[in-house]
């Protein structure tokens, strides 16, 4: 496993920029560790929810958490506003870094970590695969 500190710049998509990564590094698998920083916006998908719901910043980005594959991110992000309140869930494409997004990344092994559907579930679920 090897450990990459990133900071994602104004303007960009977090989790695009995310989904990217690993593969521009050499992998397949990672995990995000922590994240911080400020969004535009985020696109949050709150629990057992099918749609995104899309909140006005600015918001400072609380915590940052999950795993990316090439079969599939899984992020929850909490966010707050600038009277406090916060909101948490699935992070979802077009929430935009405001001044900043410093991230640490968990590089794994090529072909760590892959989705599979489950049938308890009916999901795709993360599959951990031993490193070759």
């Amino acid at each position: 496993m090897t450990l990459l500190p990133i900071r994602l710049l104004p303007g960009t998509d977090l989790r695009r920029a995310l989904e990217a990564l690993p593969l521009s590094h050499g992998t397949d698998s990672a995990f995000v560790v922590a994240g911080i920083g400020s969004l535009v916006q985020v696109s949050l998908r709150y629990a057992d929810a099918t749609e995104t719901t899309l909140l006005a910043g600015p918001l400072e980005m609380l915590s940052l958490s999950g795993s990316l594959s090439t079969a599939g991110a899984h992020l929850h992000a909490s966010v707050s506003d600038a009277a406090g309140r916060v909101s948490g869930g699935h992070l979802g494409q077009g929430s935009t870094v405001r001044t900043t997004a410093e991230v640490l990344l968990a590089l794994l092994p090529k072909g760590t970590l892959t989705r599979e559907h489950d049938a308890a579930t009916g999901f795709g679920e993360l599959v951990v695969r031993s490193a070759p």
